[in-house]
């Protein structure tokens, strides 16, 4: 997506989305908004994925969670993203395995400006030395049953966020059927 810019163009909007939802920055499948930025979102799925050996929307088990981004981000937030690394890496260097969850939960920010650019995300992984902040929590990474009122079962609000209705996958192809409003 990101080689249909020009040199000056950061941010365009289109009528029609096309991608796999779980890797479309939330901007872009939801109101077809894409910037430099969107592509490092998907770039974080991916890297989340490489060091879990999990796909974002398999048919894998993630607690309460309805994706890998969010059970990736609660596991760091509670001090245990060593869960997150796929066993089958083995004796790996585990800090610079920890420090790939991080960079990818940069990448997975709801916010474009909060979100590293490329250039960011490369002297991240290359330079050990390079001070990553933290990640705040990424969007859309809870399942939650709402109520009548519209409050969560947790009694958070629910903002105008699509509500999913079914999910429905054969052959690793998913299909989200959505319903607007709460």
């Amino acid at each position: 997506m990101a080689r249909i810019f020009g040199p000056n163009i950061t941010k365009a909007n289109t009528n029609r989305v096309v991608g796999t939802y779980g890797y479309m920055a939330p901007e872009y499948a939801s109101e077809g908004i894409f910037s430099v930025r969107s592509d490092v979102f998907s770039f974080g799925v991916l890297l989340l994925e490489i060091v879990s050996g999990k796909k974002n929307n398999g048919h894998q088990q993630y607690d309460d969670f309805i994706n890998l981004i969010g059970y990736a981000w609660q596991l760091w937030s509670e001090g245990r993203e060593n869960e997150v690394i796929d066993p089958m890496l083995g004796d790996c260097d585990k800090s610079s395995i920890t420090r790939c969850i991080k960079v990818a939960l940069l990448c997975v920010q709801k916010n474009t400006m909060d979100r590293p650019t490329m250039t960011e995300v490369t002297t991240m992984l290359e330079s050990e030395g390079a001070a990553l902040r933290d990640p705040s929590q990424p969007p859309h990474f809870h399942l939650r049953v709402t109520d009548d009122d519209g409050a969560g079962e947790d009694g958070w609000e629910v903002e105008n966020q699509p509500q999913v209705i079914g999910s429905f996958s054969t052959n690793d192809v998913t299909v989200t059927m959505m319903e607007e409003g709460r």
